[in-house]
């Protein structure tokens, strides 16, 4: 079977932003209390008519040019997605009209802030088996239409974007074997319930739970790949809390790797945060085309999920 690639990634993110101060003007909080609690600056936050499916056809816009591969060539198309208000047509299918492509199969995956992970590593395996050659993986969300502007513990953490990336087929494995799963008995500490549905969260459990749980889970990602901690080139974990994302990339062992904070400017993006993190490392030249990354998402459903690459 053939391995997989991921050949080029691009990332939009609505024009608007949301300072720290903007914030204080909405609810009780300032930029010290923000900052020292989650590591967030500012975050984009989407318009009335930008929409889920409008910025990830724009970022899968971007990766599709960057990639060099036709159109008509692209036959499947994943969007990771929780927050796209419509049903049908799936994000996925309205991502695939507005670029005009040929006759894709196209997918929601809703895994909440893992969906990307999830999304790529089935990318993988349909590619391995033959049942497409390339394919549009996309991350997106418009999580500013899910909170709850009133309520400081969660509306501060929040940002829209997208991030997208072209797989394709390729003699050598460069894609490695995903380790995922979930902690079903905790789902319940992250959520996105109700009628208006809402964000809501058990901060501190999910803190624990990452702060101790996933490092171990990371280093077996890397494990399944045979690459050692210590010979990553980059490490994009969800861009969840910097007070999650520095302990457990420090706790993986990794201490060549240029580790992704796209927090600080972006805040938490749910699916759109691995890959909105990893094109703009990519556009900045801080990983170059053939490092390994790992890749490692966690969050809702008390999922996680992550696999190694090397950098399009």
């Amino acid at each position: 079977m053939p391995g997989s690639r991921v050949l080029a990634v691009g990332h939009h993110q609505p024009p608007g932003v949301l300072t720290n101060d903007d914030l204080a003007s909405m609810v009780e909080t300032d930029d010290a209390w923000i900052r020292s609690r989650v590591g967030i600056r500012t975050r984009h936050i989407a318009g009335p008519d930008e929409t889920v499916d409008s910025m990830a056809a724009q970022a899968a816009a971007k990766a599709l040019a960057s990639s060099g591969v036709p159109a008509e060539e692209i036959d499947l198309v994943l969007v990771a997605t929780c927050t796209a208000t419509d049903r049908s047509p799936n994000t996925a299918a309205r991502v695939a009209a507005a670029l005009q492509l040929a006759a894709p199969a196209t997918m929601d995956i809703n895994v909440v802030c893992s969906g990307f992970t999830h999304a790529l590593a089935t990318a993988d395996h349909a590619i391995r088996a033959g049942s497409a050659r390339s394919a549009l993986v996309i991350g997106a969300e418009k999580f500013s239409a899910v909170t709850d502007w009133t309520d400081r513990t969660t509306c501060v953490l929040v940002g829209d974007g997208a991030g997208a990336a072209v797989v394709t087929a390729s003699e050598e494995e460069m894609i490695g074997p995903v380790l995922w799963g979930s902690v079903p008995g905790m789902g319940h500490a992250v959520r996105i319930e109700g009628e208006p549905a809402r964000f809501a969260q058990e901060g501190q459990t999910v803190y624990r739970w990452a702060t101790t749980q996933l490092p171990a889970i990371a280093r077996q990602v890397c494990e399944r790949s045979g690459i050692a901690p210590a010979d990553l080139a980059g490490i994009v974990l969800h861009q969840a809390n910097l007070r999650i994302i520095e302990p457990v990339a420090r706790k993986i062992g990794a201490v060549n790797a240029v580790v992704a904070r796209d927090v600080v400017d972006s805040g938490n993006t749910s699916a759109a945060s691995v890959p909105l993190a990893l094109s703009k490392l990519v556009e900045r030249g801080e990983i170059t085309t053939g490092d390994p990354v790992l890749l490692f998402a966690f969050g809702g459903n008390l999922s996680y999920g992550g696999q190694v690459i090397r950098c399009p």
